[in-house]
């Protein structure tokens, strides 16, 4: 009996030890799969970032040559990606395009991050009538849908790049003030801001110096995958004619201009290939860095 009960006992540890190592390694292969896709979008958005830097050294011919006697030529050793409707050699607009294409999509998600974050952040810690006024101007901002609301504001600045980012910086901050006020709100109750109190510090230093810096994860991979997003709001709005002005580079104007160039399918197609991988780039990275900054995700 007691033979039996034991063997039965060694069986049940064999199982529960086999199925503690099945699910440790299945655990293995998913972050091995999703840190290789973090990596492969870290190595998409570094070559962007490369190649923007080094684009005077890098680009056979200027972005703004026209040659109209090799106007809409097929891709071939003298222009790798083709040629577009006056002659421009596409690889090298889309490589100063880049360059376009990464200021304003940081400038935006940074500028408007940091604004959103500081509404959202004061609004929090302050309560009462600075939360009602800021929170409110924040859920008004809400009731336009963003794209539209931009497009509007674009319009009525006028064509340029910095009205543009005028117009996208309006409705890019509310989400951020929306983020930062929840984890603020989920800071300020915690022990830690108590015995901050208790010693004396500012209620600027407190905020500042110890609640948002142990709430920066969300904001962190917020800011990384909005990056991609800006970068895609202002190719739309470039596409429309809302964006740069020409003959600038740009990848969202350069599909609009090759969208009715079907047989000479380089011109838009190249360029929306670049608006894809940077896109989804950005939010591999953002991905890969909210699973490493959550720890409930390291244990799934």
């Amino acid at each position: 009996m007691t033979a039996a009960r034991g063997a039965a006992l060694t069986d049940t540890a064999a199982a529960a030890l086999a199925a503690a190592t099945s699910s440790a390694a299945g655990r293995r292969r998913r972050w091995r799969r999703r840190y290789l896709l973090a990596a492969l979008g870290g190595a998409a958005v570094l070559a962007w970032a490369l190649a923007a830097l080094l684009a005077p050294w890098i680009t056979p011919y200027a972005p703004a040559t026209v040659n109209v006697a090799g106007r809409l030529a097929a891709p071939s050793a003298a222009h790798w990606l083709g040629t577009d409707e006056l002659g421009r050699d596409v690889l090298t607009r889309i490589i100063f395009g880049a360059r376009t294409s990464l200021i304003v999509g940081f400038t935006v998600v940074l500028i408007g991050g940091a604004l959103g974050t500081l509404v959202g952040a004061v609004a929090a810690y302050a309560r009462g009538w600075a939360e009602e006024i800021l929170m409110r101007a924040t859920d008004l901002m809400f009731c336009f849908p963003p794209i539209i609301l931009a497009m509007a504001i674009a319009a009525a600045l006028g064509i340029g790049t910095r009205n543009t980012v005028i117009a996208m910086l309006v409705v890019w901050w509310p989400k951020f003030a929306r983020l930062a006020r929840s984890l603020v709100l989920g800071q300020r109750s915690l022990e830690y801001v108590a015995a901050a109190r208790t010693i004396g510090f500012a209620p600027a230093h407190i905020l500042f110096r110890q609640i948002l810096p142990n709430a920066l994860g969300p904001l962190v991979v917020l800011l990384t995958l909005d990056v991609g997003n800006a970068i895609l709001v202002f190719a739309g709005l470039s596409f429309l004619g809302l964006g740069v002005v020409p003959p600038t580079p740009e990848w969202g104007s350069m599909v609009s201009e090759g969208r009715e160039l079907v047989s000479q399918w380089w011109v838009a197609t190249f360029p929306g290939l670049a608006i894809l991988t940077v896109v989804i780039g950005f939010n591999f990275v953002g991905d890969g860095l909210r699973d490493w900054l959550d720890p409930h995700a390291r244990r799934r």
